[in-house]
């Protein structure tokens, strides 16, 4: 009863929050803090100490995102990624921006911020902004530069 009205319903220290679907963990959350604000109008979840997220697909290939702050809205589903987001891909390819928004109901992420990927090859991607799916096969970025190693093909000379 002595809640105040932007004080947070709950709070948690040290979270580490697995989701599982026909037996098997596919996202693994962890975080040093979370604040809860289940009773506000528009509920949310803050994670003021950052969070890390890992998501393993059906052939257990994990891929990372991780920020030094975050907001969940819950009626949306959508995540607000603040502050040195990395994104690690299985196949070794990395994104960093300073904000990222993931779409968790429709599987898509985009950002209106500077951004840079590097893939394994070394080839590299800067821009600012961009929006894909997940998985990153349906690309469109904006304003970008590209330096793409390419191999050569000896057979062809």
């Amino acid at each position: 009863m002595n809640l105040k009205s932007d004080a947070p319903a709950t709070e948690g220290r040290g979270i580490n929050m697995m989701y599982i679907d026909s037996g098997k963990v596919t996202v693994h959350l962890k975080t040093p803090y979370v604040k809860d604000f289940a009773n506000a109008m528009h509920p949310y979840q803050e994670f003021p100490e950052g969070v890390e997220v890992v998501f393993k697909d059906k052939e257990g290939k994990e891929n990372t995102i991780t920020s030094e702050y975050a907001v969940l809205y819950k009626s949306t589903n959508l995540i607000d990624l603040q502050k040195n987001v990395k994104i690690f891909t299985s196949d070794s390819t990395t994104l960093t921006t300073e904000q990222l928004y993931w779409n968790q109901v429709n599987s898509w992420i985009f950002t209106n911020n500077p951004y840079t990927i590097v893939t394994k090859d070394g080839s590299k991607n800067d821009g600012t902004g961009f929006d894909a799916n997940e998985k990153f096969t349906d690309f469109v970025s904006l304003d970008n530069i590209t330096l793409q190693n390419v191999k050569e093909n000896s057979d062809n000379l």
